[in-house]
C-alpha cells in the first residue's frame, strides 16, 4: 500500500487522476466526442486489463467514461493501477 505522500507523488506523475475519497482508489473522469470514440478507448483498456489480470472499476454513459482503479484483494492502490493508469492515458484519443 502506498503511504499518502508516496501516492500524491506518484498521481503528480499521471495525468488528471485523483484519490477517490473514502477509498484506496484512484479516479479519472473522460469525456469524447462520441459514444464511438469513448466505446474503442473502452476496447483498448479492456484488452490491457484482461492481459494484466487487473480490472478496473468504470461507468460508461454514451460519450463519457469514469475509471475508478484500485486492486481489490489488497483494497490498496498499487503498482498495477499505476500502471493500467498510464495505460489508459497512452491510449485517450
Amino acid at each position: 500500500m502506498y503511504q499518502k505522500i508516496e501516492l500524491e507523488k506518484i498521481l503528480s506523475l499521471l495525468d488528471g487522476w485523483k484519490v477517490v475519497e473514502g477509498r484506496n482508489a484512484i479516479y479519472k473522469k473522460f469525456i469524447f466526442d462520441d459514444f464511438h470514440e469513448c466505446f474503442s478507448v473502452m476496447t483498448k483498456i479492456a484488452l490491457k486489463a484482461d492481459e494484466m489480470n487487473h480490472h478496473p472499476e468504470w461507468l460508461n454513459i454514451y460519450n463519457q467514461l469514469e475509471v475508478t482503479l484500485t486492486s481489490h484483494v489488497k483494497n490498496e492502490v498499487t503498482s498495477s493501477d499505476f500502471e493500467l493508469a498510464q495505460f489508459i492515458d497512452s491510449v485517450i484519443i
